[in-house]
């Protein structure tokens, strides 16, 4: 990844496949009043310059049975700077975010799984992984707000 200096025109274009992923390249090129093959290069170098780092699908995790969201806070006996127990957590697949974190402990994970007893027992399998003490586990009642787009400002010319 390169320190690419983005400017207003990227920043409007990320603003626009935020919003949604799937608009079309023509779709973007008239909302930026741009070429569509003047759009798809600024995108195209956004990708290689890693600052686009990909596309994904949103989908319902409630209508596909994983209707229990949980953070869990993780304190292991591993070296400081040390990820490897990061790294394990992250294979499991109702793992979502594995954060390595300062403070008390030392991973924060979020997990979606099924019901409380599938919660216990990937809470189980955390228990499984050497380093790993201690775990403390927050269920979610409701999410207000949940998003990975990141607010980003149009300047100004």
């Amino acid at each position: 990844m390169n320190n690419r200096k983005i400017d207003n025109l990227d920043l409007e274009i990320l603003n626009i496949l935020q919003a949604d992923g799937k608009v079309s390249n023509a779709e973007i090129a008239r909302k930026v009043g741009k070429a569509p093959s003047a759009v798809l290069e600024r995108v195209r170098k956004l990708k290689q310059s890693g600052i686009i780092m990909g596309y994904e699908c949103i989908v319902s995790h409630k209508s596909l049975g994983r209707g229990l969201t949980a953070f869990t806070s993780i304190r292991v006996e591993e070296g400081v700077g040390a990820t490897d127990v990061g790294k394990k957590l992250a294979a499991f697949p109702e793992v979502l975010e594995v954060h390595y974190t300062a403070g008390r402990d030392s991973y924060l994970v979020k997990v979606r799984v099924e019901d409380t007893e599938a919660l216990q027992a990937t809470l189980a399998k955390f228990g499984t992984i050497g380093p790993v003490r201690d775990t403390n586990s927050t269920i979610v009642l409701t999410t207000v707000k949940e998003s990975r787009v990141i607010p980003l400002p149009v300047e100004n010319d």
